[in-house]
C-alpha cells in the first residue's frame, strides 16, 4: 500500500509537451484528467505525494498561465518542471542533464528604460530555483545517469552515446524562440557566457513562483546543441531518453530520504 505524506505540500509537475510528461503519468496509479483553460491536468499521487501533473504547452505565456493555475486553482505548494533543452555551455552534451540554479529570459529587453534582460519592476534579471528541491533533483539525476542502461536499455544508451552523460548546474535561459542555428546560439553565448542551456518556459515559471512565494525547481535533459549540427532524432530521443529520465528523476526526488 502506498504511504501518503500529508504534511508535504501538493506538488505541481509541469512539462511543455505531452511526450515529455507521459512517462511520469504512467507512474501515477490513480491519476484522472481534468480540462481547464485549454490545458490537461492530472491530479493524483506519485511516490506517496499528492501531485498535479500538467502539460503547459510551449512558450513563456503558456507556461506562466499554467503555473498560475497550479498555484491558484490546485493549491500546489511547490512546482517542478521537467523536459528537454538545447545545450549551450562548453561540455554540455546531448544526453546530459541540467539542474538549473537560475533562470533568465534571454529575449527580455526593455532598454533603454531598464538594463537588457532585467525584468521591469523586479530589479533583477535572474530568478533562483529552490535549494532544497534542486539538491533532491541533483541527487536523483546523478543516480539515474549512473544506471542509465537500467532505465533506458543498452540500445538507447549506445545509439545516443550516453555512457559518459553528466549532471550540470547553473544558468538556464528561456525565450519565445526555438534556437536551432549556430548563429543564434553563438549570439546567446556571447551575451550570456555562463548559460548552460536554452529552452522556452522555465524563466516564466520561475517568475510566477517568485511572485507567489512558491518553491520552484527544474530538470532538463539536453536533446541537442541548439545549432545547425543537431542530428538527433528528436521524437525518439524524447520518448526513449528524456521522458524516461524525467520520470525516474522526478520519482526519485519525491522519495523520502533514506534513514541510514
Amino acid at each position: 500500500m502506498t504511504t501518503l505524506h500529508p504534511i508535504a505540500p501538493r506538488i505541481g509537475i509541469m512539462a511543455a509537451m505531452p511526450q515529455e510528461l507521459q512517462a511520469v503519468l504512467d507512474l501515477m496509479p490513480d491519476e484522472h484528467r481534468e480540462a481547464l483553460a485549454g490545458r490537461r491536468f492530472w491530479p493524483g499521487h506519485l511516490a506517496g505525494h499528492d501531485v498535479v501533473a500538467v502539460v503547459s504547452g510551449i512558450g513563456k505565456v503558456a507556461a506562466a498561465t499554467t503555473a498560475t493555475l497550479l498555484i491558484e486553482r490546485y493549491g500546489v505548494g511547490c512546482v517542478l518542471f521537467t523536459g528537454v533543452a538545447g545545450g549551450l555551455g562548453t561540455g554540455v552534451a546531448v544526453g546530459d542533464v541540467v539542474v538549473p540554479t537560475q533562470f533568465l529570459q534571454h529575449d527580455m529587453d526593455a532598454s533603454p528604460l531598464f538594463p537588457r534582460h532585467e525584468v521591469p519592476g523586479y530589479g533583477c534579471s535572474r530568478f533562483e530555483t529552490d535549494t532544497h528541491w534542486r539538491k533532491r533533483l541533483t541527487d536523483a539525476a546523478t543516480a539515474t545517469l549512473a544506471n542509465s542502461a537500467h532505465y533506458l536499455g543498452a540500445e538507447a544508451v549506445a545509439d545516443f552515446d550516453l555512457t559518459h552523460a553528466k549532471v550540470h548546474h547553473g544558468l538556464v535561459i528561456s525565450g519565445d524562440r526555438f534556437v536551432a542555428t549556430s548563429a543564434e546560439s553563438d549570439t546567446l553565448r556571447q551575451q550570456l557566457p555562463d548559460a548552460l542551456a536554452v529552452e522556452m518556459e522555465g524563466a516564466a515559471v520561475a517568475q510566477v513562483c517568485h511572485d507567489f512565494g512558491v518553491p520552484f525547481a527544474a530538470v532538463r535533459t539536453v536533446s541537442d546543441r541548439a545549432d545547425d549540427s543537431a542530428h538527433v532524432d528528436f521524437g525518439r530521443f524524447v520518448a526513449d531518453v528524456a521522458a524516461r529520465y524525467s520520470a525516474q528523476i522526478v520519482m526519485a526526488a519525491l522519495q523520502p530520504p533514506s534513514m541510514e
